[in-house]
């Protein structure tokens, strides 16, 4: 076969770098120990690396006070290198769960405004508030000195593309993934451990804050119920889904009122999503990058028909509606890529009773909200492995039907992440097997840092109606097949960390919090 011919099954990877890669004063200080770190990811043959751009720290001191020269630091540092670069816009908070090691709380002066109004963090039932990130509801309220939560997310944007022009021009920066919620994923924070939750609870739905009552009264209105409330029975964190009469089978999810209140509470989040991308793409407009998205591969309780924990996140999946694709049908419209997780995880490693079908999730969203809507798709791993058996579960997610000697697959990711970089990551074994992965991610083709080249950006396409995109939810078809194993396996040790718990992709104990992403929190899903 010849390689020109086989680099349509090359799929690019990327290394997650660690989370105090800019210090919590936002300096860069640890420039000796990431240079040799990256030495060993290009002797690897790793195509780029994913750092988060904390919100906190940039603009930490108050109102488009912007500092960049850390960044400006560590971008210079990955250019040197010869790497590219993923950019997370991360709107987040770092810190709070388990993994962490640093805390970047969202800027001081943002908080303060929720000193005298908490309603502008999510809140839960319990009239508990969530700090880690600002309520959808506050979206378009100018409650920020003059300025609205997507006005500060936009001027955030667009300093960093001013600030970033020298390696946005030398293509060093190639793709700009923008936070949209807790743990930079677009979702609800249904499932804090902060507050309690632990694996495998179903979690709450996050809707209690005044804007957001304010907005499903008025909608609940318009449909001639104004009497309608949030779900009262819908159970408490840590909740099986049959303990509440909500997501029983047959529970109230399915009645007039349930599936209102679902679609309002899914749709929102659609809105959220798609009016914070149309604002990045008209920041990043003309320059060669990619907008993205990350998804949470919330994979408990998705054998049981209400889908519990990923409803309560947000994402309106059941086995008669796809929860997944109507977001990929907004991101189309943005010329946006998807970002999922648990790529590495198979359904053997799972715990029984948490009805955990991972292998079966990462299908779905593959063949609908990524490859039926002509989006590129990239995955990541849920926690760090070593191990062959994670690598040729990885491998087999990204090539599904395996490597086609005629040309491009007709199914492949465009690109994967490892989460994170360490010395555990590129000392003995663990490198060899972890250096083994990235040629077969290649398809033992050399390193090609021209391949699948990026576009300038396009505007995004006529704004669509929430009617237009929910059009995507159903019918629900079946899912690409994919293969048992992959045809281009890792042989090899298991390596060092290769066995962790639960759902995280172990061997099926307890684990302690699958949330988190690629900023502060453990990798989106364990």
């Amino acid at each position: 076969m010849e390689a020109s011919v086989q680099q349509g099954n090359y799929v690019q990877v990327y290394v997650m770098l660690p989370l105090d890669a800019v210090s919590v004063n936002n300096r860069f200080e640890k420039g000796d120990e990431l240079r040799e770190q990256l030495k060993r990811l290009v002797e690897a043959g790793v195509d780029g690396v994913m750092v988060d751009v904390w919100w906190g720290l940039v603009e930490g001191k108050g109102p488009r006070a912007y500092d960049w020269s850390a960044y400006k630091q560590l971008f210079q540092l990955v250019h040197e290198a010869g790497l590219k670069l993923k950019a997370i816009m991360s709107f987040h908070q770092c810190g709070g769960n388990v993994g962490d090691v640093v805390n970047i709380p969202i800027p001081q002066w943002v908080r303060n405004v929720g000193a005298s109004d908490p309603d502008i963090f999510y809140t839960d039932q319990h009239g508990t508030r969530n700090i880690e990130y600002l309520t959808l509801g506050v979206d378009d309220q100018p409650l920020f000195h003059g300025r609205s939560a997507v006005q500060m997310y936009t001027d955030y944007m667009a300093s960093f593309r001013d600030n970033m022009k020298e390696f946005l021009d030398a293509g060093v920066i190639v793709d700009i993934e923008v936070g949209l919620g807790p743990a930079g994923e677009l979702r609800y924070p249904s499932y804090p451990q902060s507050h309690g939750w632990s694996f495998p609870g179903i979690g709450e739905f996050i809707c209690y804050d005044k804007y957001l009552q304010a907005d499903f009264k008025a909608a609940a209105a318009m449909v001639g119920h104004p009497e309608w409330e949030f779900p009262r029975d819908a159970g408490q964190y840590n909740d099986a889904p049959q303990r509440t009469r909500f997501f029983v089978d047959n529970g109230t999810y399915l009645t007039e009122q349930g599936r209102f209140f679902l679609a309002w509470y899914s749709n929102n989040l659609i809105k959220h999503g798609d009016k914070i991308l149309d604002e990045a793409n008209k920041v990043f407009l003309g320059h060669r990058v990619q907008l993205a998205i990350k998804i949470s591969g919330i994979h408990w309780w998705y054998k049981v028909p209400s889908h519990a924990a990923e409803i309560t996140a947000g994402y309106y999946n059941l086995h008669d509606r796809d929860g997944y694709r109507p977001i990929a049908r907004m991101l189309k419209r943005h010329r946006a890529s998807l970002n999922f997780t648990c790529a590495e995880m198979r359904d053997s490693e799972q715990s029984s009773q948490a009805m955990s079908a991972p292998e079966e999730l990462v299908q779905q969203v593959g063949s609908f909200a990524g490859w039926r809507e002509g989006l590129n798709m990239a995955c990541e791993n849920a926690l760090p492995r070593y191990d062959p058996t994670a690598y040729n579960t990885i491998l087999r997610n990204a090539r599904p039907h395996g490597i086609n000697k005629s040309g491009p697959p007709e199914h492949k990711l465009f690109g994967f992440t490892y989460l994170r970089l360490s010395n555990q990551l590129v000392e003995g074994q663990n490198y060899v097997n972890f250096k083994t992965f990235v040629d077969r991610m290649h398809a033992n083709l050399p390193h090609d840092p021209c391949v699948d080249p990026v576009a300038p950006l396009q505007r995004s396409g006529p704004e669509l109606t929430i009617e237009m995109i929910l059009q995507a939810a159903q019918p629900k078809l079946d899912p690409f097949p994919f293969e048992e194993h992959t045809d281009l396996p890792v042989q090899g040790l298991g390596g060092i960390g290769g066995d962790v718990e639960g759902p995280s992709g172990g061997m099926g104990g307890e684990v302690q919090d699958p949330t988190g992403s690629m900023g502060g929190e453990l990798p989106a899903t364990v």
